[in-house]
């Protein structure tokens, strides 16, 4: 392939991809489906490609070098510190501190979780019991950001516009309790992408109008992982909320031109232990290709590993799944093994082992998860990914600093909570 000569920065159309590249328009479409590359609309409604970021996916399928290299992120330290809760394994609490936050307590109830955290950082102080026992006012006027990723469960009371109390009785409750009793700068709220959604939105203007209660401004947005330095399509929503006295802007972390595929985020990886497939499901798995899933068996061997499901609606692409090396995971669940979801080694017939596992989530090799080989994967699947914690972290410190990164960061403006617009990228 011979690159034409455009500026990087150019952008350009699906058909003109299709040339510049020599494929097929549906190859440019079946990237941007497989959220593999980014598009931004034109003022005509087009779909737009950066150049530079179809070369470098073009590259990875070719076998070629493109100068992207899997690493676990770190800065410098700083004096701004943090409380999280929530905080299962410790991914937040590593990519914060790789920011340059320092951790002054975390709040975790599962012991697996908790023993994790203390095998890591003996240094860390975690409190290992239920949120809503947990006294904050100790911490008041002395921290800079209070964070958490509460389970998002269904509020009683959506949707009558009482805020605060509109959110007792629920985990995001316990997280705000934290926020009015610390005071911190700034909140952060980080949970799945289902919550913008979630109870056509009322859930997400709840937890919204419950924060602006308590004297904040919220922000939200949606953050791809995969285009933040994760070898891994995650989705997560980010709420950055403002104390109301503080004139300062949200910022968010820009998304990157390229992504971290399997294979550069798996080389030299250790051994370790994972879990295995009984013997049929093992000789059913074989036959299906990287990338391919149950679609890509004989129709006899479909029949045999879907039984009901073959007969249903809906792609149920993630049966008899089988990741691509050229590519980021798909999103790591509680398990790689469940029929549902399942996630087969790109080459080898096996689900991923633990510390591939801890890879994908951009877990440095040196951190050690405690607890059944069961209960790591849950915490490795359940954690927020380093690297994407990292920079959520730096944006919260430019915040702090009010120094504002332009080429890594953007400012996002304040939505109403009566008016969710969803804040998708394209």
């Amino acid at each position: 392939m011979v690159k034409t000569k455009l500026a990087a920065e150019e952008k350009v159309t699906v058909q003109e991809a299709a040339q510049i590249l020599d494929v097929s328009p549906d190859t440019i479409r079946r990237w941007e489906k497989k959220k593999l590359i980014r598009a931004k609309r034109s003022e005509n409604n087009y779909r737009l490609f950066d150049i530079e970021e179809l070369w470098r996916i073009q590259n990875k399928y070719l076998g070629l070098g493109n100068n992207v290299e899997f690493k676990v992120l770190k800065s410098k330290k700083t004096k701004f510190n943090v409380i999280e809760l929530f905080s299962g394994c410790g991914g937040m609490a590593l990519g914060f501190e790789n920011a340059g936050l320092k951790t002054k307590l975390l709040v975790e109830i599962d012991k697996s979780s908790v023993n994790t955290l203390k095998e890591n950082r003996p240094r860390w102080k975690v409190e290992h019991q239920d949120i809503a026992q947990v006294d904050f006012t100790l911490y008041n006027g002395k921290i800079d950001i209070v964070a958490g990723g509460p389970p998002c469960q269904a509020f009683s009371y959506a949707g009558h516009s009482r805020g605060f109390e509109d959110t007792r009785g629920t985990l995001f409750f316990e997280l705000a309790r934290c926020v009015k009793e610390v005071q911190p700068k700034i909140a952060l709220v980080e949970n799945v992408r289902g919550l913008i959604r979630h109870d056509e939105g009322r859930t997400l203007s709840t937890m919204l109008r419950a924060l602006e209660d308590i004297g904040y401004k919220p922000v939200y947005r949606l953050l791809r992982a995969q285009f933040l330095d994760v070898p891994q399509k995650r989705e997560r929503v980010v709420i950055v909320a403002i104390r109301n006295d503080l004139d300062i802007p949200a910022l968010f972390p820009k998304e990157k031109d390229y992504t971290v595929s399997i294979r550069e985020a798996l080389k030299n990886c250790p051994k370790s232990d994972g879990a295995a497939y009984p013997k049929r499901k093992g000789e059913i798995l074989k036959l299906v290709p990287p990338g391919g899933y149950w679609r890509d068996l004989p129709i006899d061997v479909q029949k045999e590993y879907m039984k009901k499901s073959f007969y249903l609606g809906g792609g149920k692409t993630g049966m008899a799944r089988r990741l691509s090396w050229d590519e980021p995971s798909l999103t790591l669940t509680c398990s790689p093994a469940q029929k549902q979801t399942e996630r087969c080694h790109p080459e080898e017939t096996r689900p991923l082992t633990v510390r591939e596992y801890a890879r994908i989530q951009s877990f440095p090799d040196d951190w050690q998860f405690t607890g059944s080989t069961a209960s790591q994967y849950r915490q490795i699947g359940n954690a927020v990914p380093v690297n994407l914690a990292y920079h959520i972290g730096k944006c919260l410190i430019a915040m702090l600093e009010r120094k504002i990164d332009s080429e890594n960061m953007m400012i996002e403006k304040t939505k109403k909570a009566e008016k969710i617009q969803l804040s998708l990228p394209l």
